[in-house]
């Protein structure tokens, strides 16, 4: 375990060459999300961070975060967390269908592998319960002494972070039918307690045992009564609230974004840690000239001296999907490729999305290129994709991780093959290397003869001289890529939000010069731009 400010500690600060400045345009993020929150034993919030792969827990009293279980570490994308009344800590591994548990001797240990999209997780008198968030999920008791688990309920549509009430019985929130349904845990026929809703995605009880339930898409909390169904607003902050937990009686909730809030009495909050980015991953201008931020989860705008808002989340209108690419179109529109495996092209301010493509396999860096056609790299099957009205073309194959698309000066593709360490030409004839000897190249963009990457192995951006064949680094030291000595586990993805999911250090350029990057490691978008070097 570890005590941590933030969710990474730079070795040294980026540095910039002779002539450029580096601005952090956002600050690092805490966490790599909230996702599940519990009261510890030791009055700790314990916060589960799917795409972090990550457990922290937060001291009221200080904000102090520590590290529970690291990146890297045998716990694989936590959603949610429990504890049994020896103070055990009980995991559900999401995207690896498990559940673990944390003893005493901090090393833990898979209990079951064999539960699809695990994902709420509660104990009562001594009993275990999970469920599954998957379209048919089930809802099960697991003994952790071992033995088959009983099944109590199947084929729920999407239920979520479920407890027991002071009736004994389990309530659950059913995402796919936009109600709260209760079970008792001795089996039988499940009731709807309530309906109509804000998409809930946990329930809990406070001392007067009415259900509070986070909405993820309105972001309501809702104070409801299990008798009648009756409900009231407790409070309203961003949609995409994820969990809540009780401290007493003071009650928090987390959010997608990282943001843990106190919902007071009269209705506002109070903020414990701040939200942030979880990746970022790519980044596109608009023609509006503004900078927007693919963060799966959320497409972000960043007004330039602005602070990030969303305009458009998962679980929103017309929302493609877990956004990983993106290039900007005519007004307001953008192209994305999902981490579901589409191509689709957005358009945020009228809440649609047109998918022009799908079925493929872990897309990321989307161009433009002449003709309106979309140039994607599908890194699953290696291929480079040309999408156009619905038709789908192979550019190139047989290629080792192709990751970041730019077009280069003549109209020709350019591809980072982050497992080759190269960037190659795609012309008719095939491809071929245009700059090699990097470690993980990702972004790219070409501007003019320019050609730059960023290699989130070196941790630097590199600039090409596609002409002379000169190349320089611009910044060094940047917190991009896995931190060191950390090698991050495989992230599986959620069946049906995304496929696979993995990070991307995205790049674009302002009409000024002004360059933007994706520091993923730490969660923030910086800003590299010709002057005085500044951080």
């Amino acid at each position: 375990m570890s005590l941590q400010s933030g969710r990474y500690t730079a070795p040294r600060p980026p540095s910039v060459a002779e002539g450029w400045s580096l601005e952090r345009l956002t600050p690092p993020s805490r966490l790599f999300g909230a996702n599940g929150l519990r009261t510890g034993p030791d009055g700790r919030i314990y916060v589960a961070q799917v795409t972090g792969s990550q457990i922290s827990a937060v001291d009221l009293r200080t904000g102090q975060l520590e590290t529970i279980s690291p990146l890297g570490g045998e716990i694989i994308a936590p959603d949610d967390v429990a504890f049994d009344a020896h103070g055990n800590l009980y995991a559900t591994e999401v995207m690896d269908g498990r559940v673990s548990v944390i003893g005493a001797d901090r090393r833990p240990r898979v209990l079951r592998d064999d539960l699809p999209s695990a994902n709420g997780i509660t104990f009562y008198r001594g009993r275990l319960f999970i469920d599954e968030c998957r379209p048919s999920g089930r809802l099960l008791e697991l003994y952790p002494a071992g033995g088959a688990p009983r099944v109590l309920l199947d084929n729920i549509p999407l239920p979520n972070a479920l407890e027991a009430g002071p009736d004994g019985w389990l309530y659950f929130p059913v995402m796919g039918a936009n109600e709260i349904w209760r079970i008792d845990p001795q089996g039988g026929t499940p009731q709807r307690v309530a309906a109509d809703l804000g998409i809930p995605d946990a329930v809990k009880f406070d001392a007067q045992g009415y259900i509070i339930s986070t909405q993820v898409q309105t972001g309501q909390v809702l104070r409801i009564d299990p008798q009648s169904g009756r409900r009231s607003v407790l409070a309203t902050l961003t949609p995409g609230l994820d969990n809540l937990t009780f401290v007493g009686d003071r009650l928090f909730v987390s959010n997608f974004d990282g943001r843990i809030a106190e919902v007071l009495g009269d209705g506002t909050t109070r903020t414990l840690l701040p939200g942030g980015l979880n990746w970022p991953l790519d980044l596109a201008v608009g023609a509006d000239g503004q900078l927007y931020v693919a963060d799966g989860t959320n497409l972000y705008v960043l007004p330039p001296g602005g602070t990030l808002r969303s305009v458009g989340m998962l679980f929103s209108p017309g929302y493609p999907g877990f956004v990983r690419g993106v290039a900007p179109l005519a007004d307001g529109c953008f192209a994305v490729t999902t981490a579901g495996g589409h191509v689709a092209l957005y358009r945020p301010s009228e809440k649609q999305s047109q998918v022009l493509a799908d079925g493929l396999d872990q897309l990321y860096g989307v161009a433009v290129a002449s003709g309106d056609a979309l140039v994607v790299a599908e890194l699953g099957a290696g291929r480079v994709l040309s999408v156009r009205s619905g038709e789908v073309r192979v550019l190139a194959a047989g290629l080792r991780e192709p990751l970041g698309v730019t077009i280069g000066p003549d109209g020709a593709p350019l591809v980072s093959e982050m497992g080759a360490g190269r960037v190659v030409k795609l012309s008719g004839a095939g491809s071929e290397t245009v700059l090699d000897g990097l470690q993980r190249p990702q972004g790219v963009l070409a501007r003019g003869s320019e050609l730059l990457v960023v290699d989130a192995g070196a941790k630097a951006l590199i600039a090409f001289d596609l002409q002379s064949g000169a190349r320089r680094i611009i910044a060094a030291d940047l917190p991009v890529g896995a931190p060191p000595g950390v090698t991050p586990k495989p992230l599986r993805g959620l069946p049906p939000f995304s496929g696979p999911q993995g990070p991307f250090a995205g790049i674009a350029a302002g009409p000024d010069g002004t360059l933007y990057l994706s520091a993923d490691t730490e969660g923030s978008v910086l800003a590299l731009r010709p002057g005085p070097t500044r951080r």
